[in-house]
């Protein structure tokens, strides 16, 4: 295969309407954009969320408490999920990832205490839960804060 032989998928590639080109092409006079108004205008047309010069609705809507744009939201996963894990492993991020137990982890991971852990592991995350520590620790484990 060479690049001069390389082609699309037959029906990807689509040729662009032409507006403005005569009655003829279907788009013409016009353009699709119908008779005058702000949005038949070059460079016309309203930014999003703009309702008209009413209220818009991010603003009629009551807010309440703190929104931290900057907070970094973990990804919480239960103690039995690591069950999954053999005896004595280190488990982290990646091999939580790498196992399946969680499919994305951008900022890192909570551990909660929900069901019952039997095996001795070293876990690796962000953060742990009181439980979930504690139920790591009776089992014979240890807990590590990364």
């Amino acid at each position: 295969m060479n690049l001069n032989e390389l082609s699309p998928a037959p029906g990807s590639v689509k040729e662009t309407k032409r507006k403005g080109r005569g009655a003829g092409s279907g788009n013409g006079k016009t353009g699709g954009r119908g008779h005058k108004g702000q949005k038949a205008r070059s460079g016309g047309g309203v930014r999003v969320g703009f309702e008209g010069g009413q209220m818009p609705l991010a603003r009629r809507i009551p807010k309440r408490g703190f929104n931290n744009i900057f907070a970094k939201p973990l990804e919480a996963i239960n103690v039995s999920a690591l069950d999954k894990f053999e005896d004595g492993a280190v488990v982290d991020a990646a091999a939580m990832l790498e196992a399946g137990v969680l499919s994305k982890c951008t900022y890192g991971v909570k551990i909660l205490g929900k069901g019952e852990i039997k095996k001795k592991l070293t876990v690796k995350a962000a953060a742990f839960s009181e439980s979930a520590k504690s139920k790591i620790e009776a089992a014979g484990g240890k807990t590590e804060v990364v």
